[in-house]
């Protein structure tokens, strides 16, 4: 994963949001503080800019010396009723800590040092983590490291590993009675691990810990912090060492912790509970606010669509938070934050059977007005108790396509069946949206096309420098790029790009095909490209950061998929000027036409095995017959790249869906018809007592057991995978030796033709350090025995 460590909590501060000073405080952050003026204002920014603000700051100035330090501390802090400064003599870190604690108004305590930084979302994953595990003592999350040493952080608990190294961080959740009976934090002169110490005293109390994903502290690394200075002192160390080696004896190391993302719901039959939470936000200006609730963060089209709505849409008018549903590394959650905060991973911090707990909280806190709903399977199974707890919400959904092999169509089925909770569903093309209507029964009014786009400003050929493709990858300037730019996915026919590659170089040996993207099939692609010989012909370059370079390059872009809703690289590569040869599935055909490139027919059906590699010749030709009469006739060639920059700005831009969008978002926000009808169905969800939680705890009841099919699946295919390897593996071993003994009775037999066995045996036997002897002594021994 590429992380961007520049990318800091804290650099800026956030004044979209205010307090409610009436509101009781739930955590209390504390800090020492001692001449720390230089770093402080980002860390002072990262707190104030949390998402949940309701909590208290006790600072404790452990007498600071410099003046400007004091200054800006007491300039940062005069006008904020959250934050309490503490004036004490210089006492150490854990002192000042210990302080803290003591004027501490609530239940939960989070130590941070006045350098360090906390991610937006920090205060709401731990407090909720402590919320739903009662049990637990204290709850901490990933951490970065960043400054003078950049790392990400994250390990799996160990109790007994932590026995010998601090692989947790100072700071965490931490419940104050737990903190108090273990005695605080122990402020020795000499000892400068106060922090493992004090995990470690948890542990000789029994305590358990939290650990939730996410990395949420970041951790400045300096060259001259405190942990540094202690290993350059070996006399500190060793006294540091000592200590802590005495008290490891002590902790528990059968602990275990209760670990997030969990692989499946602890509590299959659980009853969604609609948390009693009055304490809104202060939200400034009078904007609509939106709640997203998506798969998760990670490459892939409709996951371009959800990063191009939250970055598009109008910041004055519309606040979007984001939550994800399903367990994933989220690589893209920084492009994300870019343009929102309120992103909160449900899995790294929830059991899914709290996932509704947290959404209505989430919905009262923040007072949202829309529920969008987008490739979130579990986000519709949640769509009837929302619309019983919440009649002033409205719900929306955004479908991509239909997938008749996957759950009998899909997101668009369960859109369908969910119709009834949702008051508006937009599609990204024409064919999906006949889908739902005629196949699906949804009301032909309330489903409409809304074309994803695509940055028209930023995918433009114009800006855009040539030549990365062949300066990166050595390839000649004569030779004419053809992209296959896609996840490499059963769905996208890939190895159908390989027999269409391999006939159009029979005829043009100028043209290099070149697959942009990753996936489960990468590997075998490429095998399978060496394996036909077609080295030459077709290269794959893996995922790229550089697509509009990539565009720029090529002279055309291929797309074969089975499968479509309406493909991003389709949009990406017209806003090149690019042409697009693509298959005639789902609603390609809204945007690929002959003036911007070749629709094909498809002859192979999605349904049964989509993996089937038994192509139909007449539709491959038909793919060779497109791309060769585009780049034989220039004329229409430039016409075709014409026409699809012009396309692209006429009506796919994501300037354009942004406009679209909001327009829908306001109309549905004041239909008073609509907000009407929410009443009535309320009411009538109410009447049916526990249904609408009940089809949420189906929903779970079905996931636990499709993950529990998918671990026995794994478990006998490794059992399986075992027995093969070890069956090839004899194999091998007899196959092998068969063939030692044909080629030592070949050479034995070239010695007696030459009457030289008595000869060369005695000279073995004589000579035995001499290699070829020994080779030679050997493999009579072999054959004959030691006689």
């Amino acid at each position: 994963m590429k992380f961007d460590y520049k990318q800091q909590p804290g650099k800026f501060g956030r004044r979209d949001i205010g307090y409610n000073n009436s509101a009781k405080p739930l955590m209390t952050i504390v800090t020492a503080y001692y001449n720390a003026g230089k770093y402080f204002e980002q860390t002072f920014n990262s707190v104030m800019n949390q998402t949940f603000p309701w909590f208290e700051w006790i600072i404790v100035n452990d007498g600071s010396t410099d003046d400007n330090d004091i200054k800006k501390l007491h300039i940062l802090t005069e006008n904020e009723p959250r934050i309490q400064v503490v004036n004490q003599k210089n006492g150490g870190a854990a002192n000042a800590r210990n302080t803290g604690i003591k004027k501490s108004n609530t239940e939960i305590i989070v130590p941070l040092d006045a350098d360090d930084l906390l991610a937006p979302q920090y205060l709401e994953y731990t407090f909720w983590g402590l919320y739903f595990n009662p049990e637990a003592a204290w709850c901490y999350t990933w951490s970065t490291g960043f400054q003078d040493l950049e790392y990400l952080w994250r390990f799996p608990w160990d109790a007994e590993k932590l026995k010998t190294f601090n692989f947790l961080t100072l700071t965490a959740a931490i419940r104050k009675k737990d903190l108090l009976e273990v005695g605080g934090y122990k402020s020795e002169d000499f000892l400068d691990f106060e922090d493992w110490r004090f995990w470690l005293e948890m542990l000789a109390k029994h305590k358990i810990p939290v650990a939730v994903g996410g990395y949420l502290f970041w951790y400045r690394r300096l060259e001259t912090g405190r942990l540094s200075s202690t290993k350059k002192d070996p006399k500190q160390q060793q006294l540091a060492e000592n200590l802590i080696k005495e008290i490891s004896e002590k902790a528990d190391a059968s602990i275990k912790a209760i670990e997030y993302p969990l692989i499946k719901t602890r509590y299959p039959y659980y009853q969604p509970q609609n948390i009693n939470w009055n304490d809104e936000y202060v939200l400034t200006g009078n904007r609509i606010h939106i709640l997203m609730i998506i798969p998760w963060m990670t490459m892939g089209g409709a996951d371009k669509f959800n990063l191009d709505f939250v970055k598009s849409i109008d910041k004055e008018k519309f606040d979007v938070s984001v939550v994800t549903t399903v367990p994933s590394e989220n690589e893209w959650h920084q492009k994300f934050e870019r343009y929102t905060d309120k992103i909160f991973h449900l899995p790294d911090f929830l059991d899914p059977a709290h996932y509704l707990n947290f959404v209505g909280y989430y919905i009262k806190s923040r007072a949202i007005d829309i529920v969008f709903v987008t490739n979130s399977y579990v986000g519709y199974y949640m769509m009837p108790w929302i619309r019983k707890h919440f009649s002033n919400v409205s719900i929306i959904d955004y479908v991509h396509m239909e997938e008749w092999y996957w759950r009998a169509g899909g997101h668009a089925r369960i859109s369908g069946m969910m119709g009834a909770f949702v008051d508006k569903t937009y599609v990204c093309n024409s064919m999906t949206r006949n889908v739902l209507v005629n196949m699906f029964n949804r009301n032909a009014e309330k489903v409409d096309t809304m074309y994803i786009g695509v940055d028209a400003e930023q995918f433009d050929r114009k800006k855009v420098n040539s030549g990365y493709l062949y300066k990166e990858y050595n390839i000649d300037k004569n030779r004419e790029i053809i992209l296959f730019p896609c996840r490499i996915h059963p769905q996208k026919r890939p190895f159908m790009m390989l027999d269409i590659a391999e006939k159009v170089y029979d005829k043009n040996k100028n043209v290099l095909f070149v697959v942009v993207g990753d996936g489960e099939q990468l590997e075998e692609l490429k095998n399978t490209i060496n394996c036909r010989h077609l080295d030459d012909v077709v290269i794959c370059v893996g995922r790229s950061d550089k697509m509009k370079e990539c565009y720029r390059d090529a002279k055309l872009t291929l797309i074969c998929s089975l499968k479509e809703g309406l493909a991003l690289t389709a949009y990406e590569s017209c806003s090149m000027g690019v042409p697009v040869i693509s298959s005639d599935v789902g609603g390609q055909r809204d945007l690929v036409d002959s003036t911007v490139g070749a629709l094909i027919p498809t002859t192979q059906s999605e349904y049964g095995d989509l993996d089937n590699r038994n192509f139909n010749e007449n539709e491959i030709q038909s793919f060779v017959d497109a791309i060769q009469n585009l780049l034989e006739n220039s004329e229409q060639y430039q016409e075709c790249s014409k026409n699809c920059r012009e396309k692209i700005e006429k009506a796919f831009s994501t300037k354009k869906m942004a406009e679209n969008m909001e327009k829908e978002l306001l109309h549905i926000h004041n239909d008073i018809e609509l907000k009407e009808n929410h009443s009535k169905q309320s009411e009538n969800m109410v009447k049916l007592g526990a249904f609408a939680d009940e089809v949420y705890t189906l929903q779970l009841l079905w996931e636990k057991s499709e993950c529990e099919i998918a671990e026995i699946w794994n478990a006998r295919q490794f059992m399986y995978d075992s027995w093969e390897n070890e069956k090839r593996s004899k194999e091998e071993i007899i196959h092998s030796n068969e063939i030692e003994k044909e080629q030592l009775r070949k050479e034995l037999e070239s010695i007696k033709t030459l009457r030289l066995y008595p000869l060369v045996e005695g000279y073995c036997r004589f000579v035995g350090e001499n290699a070829v002897g020994k080779r030679i002594y050997t493999l009579l021994k072999k054959l004959f025995g030691k006689k």
